[in-house]
């Protein structure tokens, strides 16, 4: 099954899968793994002037890794964020003895600087537009600017069009971080529904609490509301509210849930006393607001609030079945072909830098067979990695399978073969033959002079040999 390619995927390099030790591999275990390839790799070991030279480049990258790896702080910062977090600027002013936690929190400030200068930079204004409210469709135009570090203030201009005539509104929030998930706001809005509101919202991972208090022409209400958010793909939500003011009283339940990449959809359902049963129809694409409002009595009626709830949802899933979901399948597929053609360019260097490697083994591989032969140790007859057909697939998809029998013989010490979880497209000589699939990695090796047979996902740990990959040859 195909899966889309993150940026990560395509531009990182796995240094735990190139060493192939673990990643809770202690130091004693990465020396001897650099120690290893260096080994392997040293240009100095090849006269050939074209193995000299990719000798040294792959001597270079396994020092690179190995200078990542075996420093506390550096390799901190990789396991979080791989690569790209050591290619950050401001590292250096972050004392060295910080905990992977307290490094993480770090890389996070930095990137709210970073994004934070990024929005100084340039206007970024944000246009909402609201239609089928009883009071007339509605235009708004939302600015945003960093005061402090700390404090942020939002202004939202609004046209609202009536049988009154346009009636204008301006809406300015000053807000402050209280702590890393709670923010407190002050609102003062003037025009349409004048009022001052002061509110507390914290937001987690899994949750999103709010308290209001507005004082303002005609409302003046207090609120508490609750939302829970899903930890699945499409970032789905439930909430519910309470509101209680002059008006009367207001209990509202929802969800919305994440229909694309940029588009959440989402309806609520407004149930009060005099206000009636209303449901609400909201959209937001990129930064864009698209809100339907529906008016359904003024009185609390069963059947209009089992409408209002069951309709929304039997729309939704049958439009997720029959639309969304296969615009979004064609969508990947195109996505991910899109970044295969990308990748290309990469994917054959990295073939390039595989053959390189084996060229490399050879020698080490023909002492390695020597010793395994003269005690009937671990030889691999036949190894390959990739994505693995039926006879019932089409011939071409068999090109997918790469022969990499010579880099796992190269990594057998003592009679054994210890691959660990981790991609094995990063292994010395191996390389990514289909980019955003499956793959798997089939052994068939030789010990004690029986045959074995083993096969294991991509990023699934191996040891070998073992006595249930014993081919039986008795039946």
């Amino acid at each position: 099954m195909a899966t889309a390619l993150s940026e990560e995927e395509l531009d990182n390099e796995d240094y735990y899968s190139l060493l192939n030790v673990r990643r809770e591999a202690s130091s004693e275990e990465l020396k001897a793994a650099y120690r290893r390839l260096c080994m392997l790799y040293h240009p100095d070991k090849h006269r050939d002037p074209e193995l000299k030279s990719q000798a040294e480049r792959l001597f270079n990258l396994v020092h690179q890794a190995y200078e990542v790896l075996s420093d506390p702080q550096t390799r901190a910062i990789y396991d979080i964020y791989g690569k790209r977090g050591l290619e950050m600027e401001g590292w250096e002013v972050v004392e060295r003895r910080r905990t992977p936690a307290e490094i993480r929190e770090e890389f996070e400030r930095l990137q709210r600087e970073r994004e934070e200068r990024r929005l100084q930079q340039r206007t970024n204004p944000k246009l909402e537009f609201g239609a089928g409210d009883l009071q007339g469709p509605l235009f708004g135009l939302k600015l945003f600017r960093n005061l402090t570090p700390r404090c942020f203030v939002t202004t939202n201009c609004a046209l609202q069009f009536s049988s009154r005539g346009i009636r204008p509104g301006l809406t300015t929030v000053l807000a402050r971080n209280l702590d890393k998930n709670t923010v407190g706001y002050l609102q003062w809005r003037w025009g349409i529904q004048s009022a001052m509101n002061t509110s507390i919202v914290r937001d987690t991972k899994t949750s999103h609490f709010t308290v209001a208090l507005q004082l303002g022409i005609p409302h003046s209400f207090a609120l508490i509301s609750y939302q829970h958010k899903f930890q699945d793909d499409d970032q789905t939500r439930v909430k519910g509210s309470l509101k209680a003011g002059f008006f009367g009283t207001v209990v509202e339940y929802g969800a919305e849930r994440k229909i694309s990449r940029h588009s959440v959809l989402g309806a609520a359902v407004s149930v009060g006393v005099p206000q009636g049963v209303s449901l609400k129809v909201k959209l937001n694409r990129a930064s864009q607001t698209y809100f339907f409002p529906i008016h359904l009595t003024d009185q609390l009626l069963p059947s209009a609030m089992f409408y209002a709830t069951v309709g929304p949802l039997v729309v939704y899933f049958a439009m997720h079945r029959l639309i969304i979901k296969p615009y979004l399948r064609a969508q990947k597929e195109k996505e991910l072909e899109k970044q295969r053609e990308s990748a290309a360019t990469d994917v054959l260097q990295k073939k390039q830098e595989a053959e390189s490697a084996v060229r490399l083994m050879q020698e080490s591989v023909r002492r390695i067979i020597e010793a395994e032969e003269s005690r009937m140790g671990l030889i691999i007859v036949n190894a390959w990695y990739g994505k693995f057909v039926n006879d019932k697939s089409r011939k071409s998809e068999k090109v997918k399978v790469i022969d990499v029998t010579v880099p796992l013989q190269c990594l057998v010490k003592d009679s054994k073969l210890i691959l660990t979880e981790a991609s094995k497209a990063g292994l010395p000589g191996f390389y990514d033959p289909c980019v955003g699939e499956e793959k798997n990695l089939k052994v068939l090796y030789q010990f004690r002079g029986v045959l074995h047979q083993v096969m294991v996902l991509d990023s699934e740990a191996l040891r070998i040999p073992k006595q249930s990959h014993r081919i039986d040859t008795d039946g």
